[in-house]
């Protein structure tokens, strides 16, 4: 019954924007850590972003890749996590995971098997 589904994907040119969404179901998502991985063809999936429980004044994650770029944020009264994606390149081009967290600071993070994963939503980069 633990559900997480992602949405907000699509074609986007470089140096646009979108936002991904993800929304849980039968479970608190305040609860837990949170965040974004993705994986490209022929990459392995990566951890991208992640945030601890609390709203604002929190521990965050980012990649070197998507720092400055990318913010991650959440409404646990929505249940829902989000990633705004700002400057987009074509090698961020993947399908973007949302997931739940062990542990999430801003220099590293962890996870572990009883983790929760979405089906993931396709994010297409390309002029």
């Amino acid at each position: 019954q633990v559900q997480l589904q992602e949405s907000g994907g699509g074609l986007v040119q470089p140096g646009g924007s979108l936002k991904l969404f993800c929304v849980a179901s039968e479970f608190t998502l305040g609860y837990y850590p949170m965040g974004w991985f993705r994986q490209a063809p022929g990459k392995e999936r990566e951890a991208i972003s992640c945030m601890s429980t609390n709203t604002g004044d929190s521990d965050v994650y980012y990649a070197d890749s998507v720092k400055g770029r990318f913010t991650i944020s959440r409404d646990n009264a929505k249940n829902t996590l989000y990633l705004q994606m700002n400057n987009l390149k074509p090698e961020d081009t993947a399908v973007y995971y949302c997931a739940t967290f062990r542990l999430c600071y801003s220099g590293s993070y962890s996870t572990g098997p009883n983790d929760y994963w979405g089906q993931g939503t396709q994010v297409t980069v390309s002029s």
